[in-house]
This record gives C-alpha cells, sequence and structure tokens, in this order.
C-alpha cells in the first residue's frame, strides 16, 4: 500500500470487473489512466474494450482449460487409482489503453 499522500504508480487487479471499477473511480477523482496511475485486470471479459480506457488484461485459455480439465476428469472416473496430473497454461497479456 502506498504512503499516504502518495498513490502507486500502476494496479493489477484481481479480475476485469473491479480494474473497470477502479478506472472510472479514478478517472471521476481526476486521475489520469494511464498518465497518473497505470491498470491491469484479469480475464480480458468482453466489456474490457468497451470501458472510458480499454483495459489492459490478462487472458486465460479458458478453452483450452476446461476442455483439459474434462478430459482429465473422464480419465479419472475410467482409473480412480491413477496418479494426478498438473497441466499449466500460459496466460496472455493484453496490452490496451491502460497502462
Amino acid at each position: 500500500m502506498a504512503p499516504p499522500g502518495r498513490r502507486p504508480d500502476a494496479v493489477l487487479a484481481g479480475n476485469d470487473m473491479h480494474a473497470l471499477g477502479l478506472v472510472r473511480a479514478l478517472l471521476d477523482g481526476g486521475v489520469r489512466v494511464p498518465d497518473d496511475v497505470a491498470l491491469v485486470g484479469y480475464d480480458d471479459i468482453p466489456f474490457a474494450t468497451t470501458g472510458a480506457v480499454p483495459l489492459t488484461t490478462v487472458r486465460q485459455p479458458a478453452e483450452a482449460i476446461g476442455t483439459t480439465a474434462a478430459e482429465i476428469l473422464l480419465r479419472e472416473i475410467d482409473d480412480p487409482a491413477s496418479a494426478p496430473e498438473e497441466v499449466l497454461f500460459d496466460p496472455e497479456l493484453v496490452v490496451r489503453a491502460s497502462s
């Protein structure tokens, strides 16, 4: 957290809805995004491009995550004694006007 009287240079919000709300609050408070504070969201929801400032965000490969989860679940149903699997997916930074 920034010391009193100082704002951060950038914020990474937990999701895009929070980031969009923060953009609105910052702009309403006279803070320029990204000139005064850069902002990044997470999820790349459809509304990320439609706000007052198009939102830089982190996109997850949602379809690949869902497909892989279903495949793992089906394998575990077929063989409950199978070893647990760990699958990692690479997120993608989608740069727009908020950073």
